[in-house]
């Protein structure tokens, strides 16, 4: 039951903290986040096994974890209040090639990082875009502006 209770701690921890730490973080992994990364599953690791090291106790905590994320799954999907502070909501970051600057600071991201979602779409400049969003993924989706129609085509 040790377990079980370590394991289900650790997981509403990990929770609370990548929420906190924002959907950038986990959308742009460097080589210094897959080293904190590592770090972070050892220490999570020796926090829910304890002093047991047996298969048995190294199931049940897997067992705890697939179960506790299936149950938050469902409860999600019955409670939306609860999936949006969960995953947050998709910010409009930039609109009609102008970037919104408070949410893009308050979000971490920057210009490059929009032009860089831009450039899958053939996209340069800013004022090419007419919506970047900040998804709930950390990805940003890009819409590009149409293109103006000349008179005579």
């Amino acid at each position: 039951m040790d377990a079980v209770l370590r394991g289900t701690a650790i997981y509403i921890f990990l929770l609370l903290v990548f929420r906190l730490a924002g959907r950038r973080t986990l959308a742009q992994t460097t080589v210094f986040d897959l080293a904190l990364l590592l770090i972070i599953s050892e220490a999570t690791q020796n926090a829910m096994i304890g002093n047991d090291y047996s298969l048995t106790n190294g199931m049940l905590v897997i067992l705890t974890l697939i179960g506790l994320d299936i149950l938050l799954s469902l409860v999600k999907q019955r409670a939306p209040f609860l999936e949006r502070w969960l995953d947050g909501k998709p910010v409009v970051i930039v609109e009609h090639g102008r970037p919104l600057a408070d949410l893009m600071r308050k979000a971490r991201v920057d210009q490059q990082d929009v032009l860089r979602a831009g450039r899958e779409h053939g996209i340069e400049r800013m004022d090419q875009i007419k919506y970047a969003v900040l998804e709930t993924s950390g990805t940003i989706s890009v819409i590009p502006q149409e293109p103006e129609s000349r008179p005579g085509h």
